[in-house]
């Protein structure tokens, strides 16, 4: 598909999405099934492109999540708060990766998470009315969109077995095979939080596989 500077996005309401974040989400798509230029027409006229502050929310508890959203740049993470007030990060997701509330999206219910920046970020989102037209009128977008969930539900599952049969040493190897690219942009307290452990646990653990 031919892109100029920005893609047209409901003209009327003055929306646009620029090109490299178009390439980006296509390309996220095409992953899994090829798109004609018909789709991809039709998938960008339906995605809203905004700039996210480090330390804005996309999504508060409380709120009802409204849209899937698609990590053109930066890093977000998803936690709870518990009654201590103490947060407990439940999943990051940066580039080239969607992240929503699926409960909250499908059945209208209050979130029982934030999802935060961790740094500035491009993000491209499609709300449920856009959703469910892409799902009714275009098998391609059935399918991908179904792939995305199925990828989430997964590693929602995964990580509650983690939870509960593997040591801090493992639930770290599994973050860094998950998460490589970042190990280096997160900091301790974050992916400390993220493992179920303390920020001075995770350095000693760290300098323990350093040396061997």
């Amino acid at each position: 598909m031919t892109i100029n500077n920005t893609y047209s996005h409901n003209q009327s309401k003055g929306h646009s999405v620029s090109a490299g974040a178009a390439v980006q989400l296509i390309a996220s798509f095409e992953q899994y099934l090829a798109l004609e230029e018909t789709d991809k027409a039709e998938l960008i006229s339906r995605v809203l492109e905004r700039k996210i502050k480090r330390r804005q929310f996309i999504l508060q508890e409380g709120d009802i999540c409204k849209h899937y959203t698609f990590v053109a740049r930066g890093c977000f993470k998803k936690f709870q708060v518990d009654e201590k007030g103490s947060e407990h990060n439940l999943q990051f997701i940066a580039e080239n990766d969607w992240i929503m509330e699926i409960d909250s999206f499908y059945n209208d219910k209050p979130s029982r998470v934030y999802i935060e920046a961790m740094e500035p970020a491009v993000i491209l989102q499609i709300n449920k009315t856009d959703l469910f037209y892409l799902f009714t009128n275009n098998y391609k977008f059935d399918r991908n969109f179904r792939v995305i969930v199925e990828n989430r539900l997964v590693e929602h599952e995964s990580r509650i077995l983690q939870a509960i049969s593997s040591t801090a040493e493992e639930r770290y190897l599994n973050f860094l095979n998950q998460y490589p690219h970042l190990s280096l942009r997160l900091p301790n307290t974050q992916i400390a939080s993220y493992l179920g452990i303390t920020s001075e646990f995770l350095s000693k653990m760290r300098n323990k596989l350093v040396k061997g």
